[in-house]
């Protein structure tokens, strides 16, 4: 069979769903109210800011949030309000998006990048286990993919050694450990609401945490210093203008009542992939374990047929069924290293930057009969 990339005929010829999906009705009407409202920032005394971080801290069974313009200034609040400071150590997996390690070095401390696990490319206890020292300050488990790291491990060796856990929940909106909301697990959790997340205003994010002292640390950080209950322009701490907008929250809020139903669809896809892909060399990575809710951002896939995986993306692009190529490991970017990173081997991570694929979120909102052109084109571009 001939190749689209070569002149033959697609496998799909049909789009996949947009991301993001257009406006609901109750999406449109608050933004509408907002706008309308002329309270258009967070401090102008609207209440859609508000209403999100206290609906979303509760959706993570925690009591305090703060919403902030993106995730990687929610991740650099969060280690300051945990008090890492200038020098010290922060661990965390090698197979992540750059912006782990970048919030990091805002804060003036020191990246420690170290392997993931083989089955699912998730941080583990044993890999902080070997990074530590006496610098250490805090970890960083990824849920990547919308998967839950393998929590209690690490949260157990954190307290042992006097450590915080910040939690990057950028992709796992709605993910459950043990039946526990990620997020809300370690120390901090911060999420995402950039354009391809599994709810988004384009761009944004929601830091949140268990202590009101933490809280109350994370919001100077994002409110320039003040103090909540405080004077307008009294600034006891150093801190930045890093706070959400009430329309960015108006997009956002009407999406928690939503996010089970897209969870589910996404489940449904995953799932009749998983039966499409038996019998072909690729394997749909699964989540760690302690994993009950899977949010299912997007899938991994590990090629196990010898491919030039270039050519793979080129000629499932052609098929109509566009991959993605995946991280690079973090302690191959030269830029993080010479800033001051410290990467320790991590022959997995570079591994998986070879072998595996991605399928992205707006594919996994299609038709779980959709799940079957994947596999097609896959079977089709390896058998050539």
């Amino acid at each position: 069979m001939t190749l689209a990339l070569h002149g033959g005929t697609p496998v799909r010829d049909t789009p996949w769903p947009s991301w993001p999906p257009p406006l609901d009705p109750a999406q449109r009407r608050l933004v509408m109210e907002v706008l309308e409202s002329g309270q258009w920032g967070a401090t102008q005394g609207g209440a859609a800011v508000a209403d999100l971080t206290a609906a979303f801290a509760r959706a993570c069974s925690v009591p305090y949030g703060v919403a902030v313009g993106n995730a990687t200034l929610g991740l650099f609040a969060a280690l300051k309000g945990l008090g890492v400071a200038p020098g010290d150590e922060v661990v965390m997996p090698a197979y992540t998006f750059v912006a782990s390690a970048t919030a990091v070095l805002l804060a003036g401390a020191v990246p420690v990048i170290v392997d993931v696990d083989p089955a699912h490319l998730h941080l583990s206890a044993d890999a902080v286990r070997g990074a530590l020292t006496p610098r250490t300050a805090a970890v960083m488990p990824v849920h990547l993919a919308g998967s839950p790291a393998d929590m209690d491990p690490i949260i157990e060796l954190a307290a042992r050694h006097g450590l915080a856990v910040a939690e990057d929940a950028a992709q796992a909106h709605g993910a459950a450990y043990k039946d526990r909301p990620v997020g809300g697990l370690g120390d901090a959790g911060v999420f995402s609401f950039q354009s391809s997340k599994a709810m988004t205003a384009g761009e944004g994010g929601l830091v949140v945490c268990r202590d009101e002292s933490v809280h109350e640390r994370i919001w100077s950080v994002c409110n320039v210093g003040r103090r909540r209950g405080g004077q307008w322009y009294g600034h006891p701490s150093v801190g930045w203008n890093l706070r959400l907008t009430e329309i960015q929250a108006a997009l956002l809020l009407p999406w928690l009542d939503r996010l089970d139903d897209e969870l589910a669809r996404r489940a449904a896809f995953c799932a009749a992939l998983g039966r499409e892909l038996a019998g072909l060399p690729v394997t749909m990575l699964g989540p760690p374990p302690g994993t009950t809710r899977d949010s299912r951002h997007l899938v991994m896939l590990r090629i196990g047929a010898p491919v030039d995986r270039d050519f793979l993306l080129k000629a499932m692009a052609a098929e109509g069924v566009p991959l993605d190529a995946g991280y690079p490991p973090l302690g191959t970017m030269t830029a993080l290293t010479e800033a001051g990173a410290r990467a320790e081997p991590c022959p997995v991570a570079e591994e998986a930057a070879t072998s595996v694929v991605w399928v992205r979120q707006s594919m996994l909102m299609d038709d779980p009969a959709g799940a079957a052109d994947v596999a097609e084109a896959l079977a089709k571009v390896l058998a050539a």
